[in-house]
């Protein structure tokens, strides 16, 4: 019982000390998921909106393909992106594997269809006079999909903020494209599960804490989000 409250009282410790080395791996975790979730936003919000606002036969197929996208394990896109990747690979002449740069396609692979299916359900969920209405004003496809999303904004912010969660937290793909290197690739997961196999649990214990501190506040946000749009 010592040995885990000593390893509280040093966690905290390097907390509050602001200690270089943790700041350093919060800060790369963070760019790299906060990066990975606009990626992903950039094309999972209007290919929602264009999937909820159109009827065309496979829909359902396509549905149940994205929900069987969200439940993929991390280490399997993980794989499949170090074949992509690597020197021998299609994409090897890039050398992006244990790069950021690397980590962040796979985050931004792993919450797109989270991201998307949000979307779709925040559409389908609005009002349902908004694009009857809109159609009989003479609104075109684009301008169409602009008022939509303007009036399920809230929504979508909450589906950035969960894909953000959602990456912030990933360890099996990070590990396998990032190396885990120092100051460069080193994600809050990655290093928990290095240092406490060093036998460094008070560095993994602090990481920890601070990973649960973010995802408090993604979900205090995901809450004044729904408490905004009633």
């Amino acid at each position: 019982m010592s040995y885990f409250a000593d390893s509280i009282a040093a966690a905290f410790q390097l907390i509050t000390s602001f200690d270089k080395e943790i700041y350093q791996i919060v800060v790369t975790s963070v760019s790299i998921s906060l990066i990975a979730a606009l990626i992903a936003g950039l094309f999972a919000i209007p290919a929602g909106i264009a999937f909820a606002l159109n009827h065309f036969s496979g829909k359902r197929f396509i549905q149940h393909i994205l929900n069987t996208l969200m439940a993929m394990p991390t280490v399997v896109i993980g794989l499949l992106l170090y074949g992509l990747l690597s020197r021998l690979g299609p994409l090897g002449q890039f050398n992006l594997l244990y790069t950021p740069t690397a980590i962040i396609l796979a985050e931004a692979i792993l919450i797109f269809p989270i991201m998307m299916n949000l979307t779709i359900v925040a559409v389908t969920s609005a009002d349902s006079r908004l694009v009857p209405t809109l159609i009989s004003l003479g609104a075109k496809p684009i301008t169409l999909s602009i008022h939509v999303a303007r009036q399920t904004r809230f929504a979508i912010l909450a589906a950035i903020i969960t894909g953000f969660g959602r990456a912030i937290g990933e360890v099996g793909a990070a590990m396998m494209l990032g190396g885990n290197i120092e100051g460069f690739t080193r994600t809050m997961t990655t290093a928990i599960a290095l240092e406490t196999s060093k036998g460094e649990f008070e560095i993994g214990l602090a990481l920890g804490l601070l990973l649960l501190l973010i995802a408090f506040i993604v979900n205090f946000l995901l809450s004044w989000l729904q408490r905004g749009r009633t």
